[in-house]
């Protein structure tokens, strides 16, 4: 039976991270999954299945070209699939049994605390990112290459105006992962670990980046380096790169607050 906090929480302090722990981040991530592969197998099978039917939808209309926003977009929306990954690697770090029935028991429990007004934040976030990359196909490429867009995707890319979008659409971009980074990395651990409302929660997450810019800095670079060679080939990499990242972040975390 999964008990979840009803009492507010004490909030956790901001420490300093240094940037040289960032190896050590990660091959904790690395072990944690090495100690239970099916869970993160199947948390990460999730956003694998999703991306694999974004493509097959987009390839099968001949639009591969609007695959774009999405493959840039997905830093903002990956957070999420690493809540129940955060759940194992705190048992694993408490010493709790890895039971399937009390991890998905603790994943499903967050619909009745603050996990979806965060996710809420995410949503729009990532949905007026969708827009502002319509828009700018738009300001940049003007209506006339939307239609040849089906015929020649990578023609329109490359030609003309299309690098220049293609660079202002990665900076735009990046501004929103940037964003929803500062919110979540600190944020979305806290909300599993502890009893405090999102407002709260994203407080905290923005204080730690703030704390230590350089270190979040690398840390979010290498989050989505890794994410994006982890879509390939067909998004197929992300079985073991969001698992691994997923636990890595929360001894992330735990490398932030006391």
């Amino acid at each position: 039976m999964v008990e979840i906090a009803t009492e507010p929480s004490a909030l956790p302090e901001v420490k300093d991270m240094p940037v040289k722990m960032i190896p050590q981040v990660l091959r904790a991530g690395l072990r944690d999954f090495l100690r239970a592969p099916a869970f993160g197998l199947f948390f990460s099978a999730v956003y694998v299945l999703g991306g694999l039917v974004l493509w097959w939808v987009f390839t099968s209309r001949g639009q591969e070209i609007w695959l774009m926003p999405f493959i840039l977009g997905f830093p903002l929306v990956a957070p999420f699939a690493a809540v129940g990954l955060y759940e194992v690697s705190r048992r694993l770090e408490a010493g709790e049994p890895l039971l399937w029935p009390a991890v998905l028991g603790v994943v499903f429990a967050q619909k009745d605390r603050q996990l979806p007004s965060m996710a809420v934040v995410v949503l729009l976030l990532f949905m007026f990112w969708i827009f502002i990359a319509h828009m700018t196909f738009a300001m940049f490429m003007g209506f006339q290459a939307m239609t040849n867009v089906t015929s020649d995707p990578w023609g329109v890319l490359l030609t003309g105006n299309g690098p220049a979008m293609l660079a202002f659409g990665t900076l735009v971009g990046g501004a929103f992962a940037a964003v929803l980074f500062a919110f979540t990395v600190v944020g979305l651990p806290l909300l599993l670990e502890r009893e405090v409302d999102f407002i709260t929660a994203i407080i905290t997450s923005v204080q730690a980046v703030v704390a230590n810019p350089w270190a979040m800095t690398v840390w979010a670079a290498v989050i989505a380096g890794c994410l994006f060679l982890g879509m390939l080939p067909f998004f197929l990499g992300l079985l073991v790169v969001l698992p691994v990242l997923g636990h890595a972040s929360w001894h992330m975390y735990r490398g932030l607050t006391s």
